[in-house]
């Protein structure tokens, strides 16, 4: 987040009220949420209050608090569920901040096990998790233009166009491209 002012988009302000809806869900206070996620008490007001866009990392942050994959939250706030969406229907979150967007070329629902994420970082980008959303959450991982590394339990695996990257989440991962040239992949969560 950054203290500028800006114009939420609508997915952020869905984001914001899903937010709040689920710390109230789990009776958490603000300093409740804080502890949990590492993120500023004054971030999360400014974030419920849809004051500010919430960043790739604290939403990642917000997600492991509450034990779920930020696609899932994104599903959360989404309206409804269609068996073909079109690419101009899929829903796009960007973090200016660090350069990435996430498109949801496949979005959860409650009765499909797996997502596809279609992901962009741009050069010199880097995106870190503290934990995992869910221990155990599966990532397929395939680079479909530039240089990706990823670090997963502490291992850097550095991959070009074709590549795939399976892995479990158990701890923290990195996201990072190189300064001259960012990455395009697809993520399959199962």
């Amino acid at each position: 987040m950054n203290d500028a002012p800006e114009i939420l988009s609508d997915m952020d302000d869905r984001i914001a009220r899903r937010l709040k809806t689920l710390r109230a869900e789990r009776g958490w206070s603000l300093d409740d949420l804080a502890r949990e996620s590492g993120v500023s008490r004054a971030s999360l007001s400014r974030l419920e209050k849809g004051e500010v866009s919430p960043t790739a990392s604290v939403l990642g942050r917000l997600c492991a608090a509450y034990g779920l994959p930020l696609s899932r939250l994104i599903r959360m706030v989404e309206d409804t569920f269609e068996p073909v969406l079109r690419r101009d229907a899929q829903p796009v979150w960007t973090d200016a901040s660090v350069g990435f967007q996430r498109r949801s070329v496949s979005p959860p629902a409650r009765t499909l096990a797996g997502e596809v994420l279609e992901c962009t970082l741009a050069a010199g980008a880097r995106i870190a998790y503290d934990r995992p959303p869910r221990p155990g959450l599966e990532h397929h991982l395939v680079v479909l233009d530039g240089r990706l590394t990823v670090t997963v339990d502490a291992v850097a695996h550095t991959l070009g166009p074709g590549d795939c990257l399976r892995y479990q989440l158990s701890g923290p991962t990195v996201f990072e491209t190189a300064p001259e040239g960012g990455a395009r992949y697809h993520l399959f969560l199962l």
